[in-house]
């Protein structure tokens, strides 16, 4: 029994021995974790040296009116090496001086702790003499340079031990003008738009640095003698006008948020060069906003009516018809080859006798089927041919990534079928993108000369010019005689009564040629059942001199209640145009100015208060039609007759200030929380933000007065 309690007290020893080794080892692990680890981590990562990149500062895009559309901003992340020197010495008399006045200064500054709240931080991070102590991050370039003002921060980096990592990010500071086409860097992800055409010359050359890693694997510089700097990237100057772009942008927000459309697209293209000047591309979002979300003006789809052209040209070019040729649109509906097309509205027996120019104008699917199987069905093959020599089987060469094909079938393939041609004739059966709709239209603008779009204008270094983008011809598309009889078809369009614009530029102050598109268009499996319109408006101004081609293209929701191409594209195109009539080529004086009741006078339109106007018209003696009924009205001409009408405002939407003096414009403005910014003097006669866009207080509107 006394051996047995011995070995029990034996082994009961052990156990207390084993078991308090054990605690203690735990403990001893608890400690060196918890309380020593920041200390044992310096030390290991103090260690550890390694040359890594340095990245360069990414070069700026600009517009051609030298405005930033997407440029690199430094941010700081900002440490504190608690054992720097000058905290270190005199058992840190300095830091205990200061941390009461920069703890306040820091709380004053970023606004989210509280000065005692910014003392227990630092205090914190002193007592631990972290070498990499976190502050604060992503703090502004602004606010970085204050920060350098404050007390201790100031004495310099040995004494204060403040450190800032540099982070560059890259901004886009009109956010949604232009966003697709501009594009995004972004980190670990592909970028787009300009930034990944022009990423090469954009980011420049990378730098090389020696750092020593210490706790939580932060760099630290060594030694700088071993630093390679970086290059920095070069900056582009893009086509691409600021102004346009806002004008084209607003112009096509209002018509998608008004006909509720599922996405659209608008270009505006310099005749003479090819030279992009504005694309917006709009999509809706879940939530009924709109975004810059794709490129639909690369995207190929069945254009419609606009097509039409393309056909045209061909039948005049291959001398199959001439524009007083007849052809019998029979009344709207043709049957071939057990197929039945139709014309959007249905024609007398007097109007389906008409020729070919006539049939153009009022977009007959009809007459242009009628006209290609005509001239074609026996050899299909030179269609197709004419279609290629306008480039409409290729990629247009837009210097922008992510360009899809377009689609021209051939006799022979598996799609040609025997109601292939005729489909084609009206713009069905083939796909081609908005921007190839727009560098064909923009060719004939160009007197035939068919140049390729682009958006790369120069190239700067330090702010030196080292390249210049010259214009690319790319051929003549038709003969004198058949560009003249286009031409006159596409004014026609516009201007001739019944024809599919006639209304759109009726009294129009400047000549336009154009030609409207209304297509249905497939929507995945359930096809065209969707009833789902593609509305288009392709055409160039002034008719007379060209200046500029526009190309809008809406896809409208499914069955929409407005969806003809006049109706949707066209107001699109009109206000684009009537824009940048007014901004680039100011109408002579006598159309601004007078307001003369003359047969022979142009448009003109005024706004002002009620009372102002109907003052002015009496004092004239000038007799009017008075409908107004609001404070604000405008005076315009109607079957020429001066008319005093109503003009709405509400603080909700931008009113229009066309024709307003800057005393009545500021008094709209700033009623409705807006910051003006003017430029000139006299009467409005452009303003940046749209009539009718969604505006908020605060939003800054810049006026251009004539």
């Amino acid at each position: 029994m006394e051996i047995k309690k011995d070995i029990l007290w034996r082994v009961y020893l052990c156990f207390i021995i084993i078991a308090l080794i054990c605690a203690f080892i735990i403990g001893k692990a608890f400690y060196i974790q918890q309380v020593q680890g920041a200390y044992w981590h310096n030390i290991s990562d103090s260690m550890h040296t390694r040359v890594e990149e340095v990245d360069a500062e990414r070069g700026t895009i600009y517009s051609e009116d030298g405005q930033m559309l997407s440029t690199s901003i430094p941010q700081f992340d900002i440490y504190i090496d608690f054992k720097a020197d000058g905290l270190i010495e005199n058992n840190g008399k300095l830091f205990k001086d200061n941390v009461d006045s920069l703890s306040i200064c820091l709380a004053d500054l970023f606004k989210d702790k509280s000065a005692n709240e910014y003392k227990s931080l630092l205090n914190k991070g002193f007592k631990s003499k972290q070498r990499y102590f976190s502050l604060k991050k992503k703090v502004s370039f602004d606010e970085y340079q204050q920060l350098k003002q404050f007390p201790l921060v100031r004495l310099g980096k040995n004494n204060s031990g403040f450190i800032a990592d540099v982070q560059n990010i890259r901004l886009n500071p009109y956010q949604l003008l232009a966003f697709r086409t501009i594009g995004l860097e972004r980190e670990n992800a592909q970028k787009v738009g300009l930034e990944q055409t022009y990423d090469t010359l954009l980011k420049g050359t990378t730098g090389k640095r020696l750092v020593r890693y210490i706790s939580g694997g932060v760099a630290v510089p060594v030694n700088e003698d071993y630093d390679i700097e970086p290059k920095n990237g070069k900056d582009i100057i893009t086509t691409l006008d600021s102004r346009i772009q806002e004008i084209t942008e607003n112009a096509l927000m209002k018509m998608m948020l008004q006909n509720e459309a599922a996405h659209g697209c608008a270009i505006v293209m310099e005749v003479k060069t090819g030279k992009i000047k504005a694309i917006a591309n709009l999509g809706r979002q879940k939530d009924g906003s709109y975004w810059e979300d794709f490129n639909y003006a690369m995207t190929p789809t069945e254009p419609g009516s606009t097509f039409k052209l393309a056909t045209l040209i061909s039948l005049l070019e291959d001398k199959k018809v001439t524009l007083n040729s007849n052809v019998n649109l029979e009344g709207g509906v043709w049957q071939i080859n057990g197929r039945t097309v139709y014309d959007s509205e249905k024609h007398s027996e007097e109007e389906s006798n008409t020729n070919v120019k006539r049939a153009f104008e009022l977009s007959s699917n009809v007459g242009m089927a009628k006209l290609a199987y005509a001239g074609y069905a026996a050899g299909p093959s030179q269609f197709v041919n004419d279609l290629k020599a306008l480039h409409l089987d290729s990629v247009t060469g837009i210097d922008l990534y992510g360009e899809r094909p377009p689609f021209i079938d051939h006799p022979g393939s598996k799609y040609w079928s025997a109601t292939t041609l005729p489909w084609m004739a009206f713009g069905y059966n083939v796909l081609v993108t908005p921007l190839h709709t727009c560098m064909l239209y923009n060719a004939v603008a160009n007197n035939g000369i068919m140049v390729k779009p682009y958006l790369l204008d120069e190239v700067m270094q330090e702010g030196n010019v080292i390249k210049q983008k010259q214009p690319t011809v790319l051929e003549k598309i038709c003969d004198s005689i058949t560009l003249k009889q286009i031409k006159e078809c596409l004014v026609g369009v516009c201007t001739d009564k019944g024809a599919t614009a006639f209304k759109l530029f009726k009294d129009n102050p400047y000549a336009v040629a154009g030609k409207t598109g209304t297509a249905l268009v497939a929507d995945g499996k359930r096809g065209y059942g969707a009833g789902i319109y593609q509305s288009s408006f392709v055409g160039y101004f002034p008719a007379d001199d060209p200046q500029y081609t526009v190309a809008v293209v809406i896809v409208n929701k499914p069955h929409a209640t407005v969806f003809y191409g006049a109706s949707v594209a066209g107001p699109v195109f009109k206000e684009i145009a009537d824009r940048l009539v007014t901004l680039k080529a100011p109408l002579p004086d006598s159309l601004q100015y007078s307001a003369v009741k003359s047969k022979d006078s142009g448009y003109y339109s005024y706004a002002g208060f009620q009372s102002d106007l109907r003052s002015v018209l009496s004092t004239i003696h000038i007799a009017y039609t008075d409908s107004s009924k609001t404070a604000v009205a405008k005076i315009y001409k109607q079957q020429d007759e001066p008319v005093l009408a109503s003009l709405a405002v509400n603080n909700r939407s931008m009113p229009s200030l066309n024709g307003l003096g800057l005393k009545d414009a500021l008094f709209l403005c700033e009623n409705a929380g807006l910051v003006v910014k003017v430029n000139g003097a006299g009467k409005v006669i452009n303003q940046s933000i749209t009539e009718g866009s969604p505006i908020t207080k605060g939003q800054l509107v810049k006026l251009e007065l004539n």
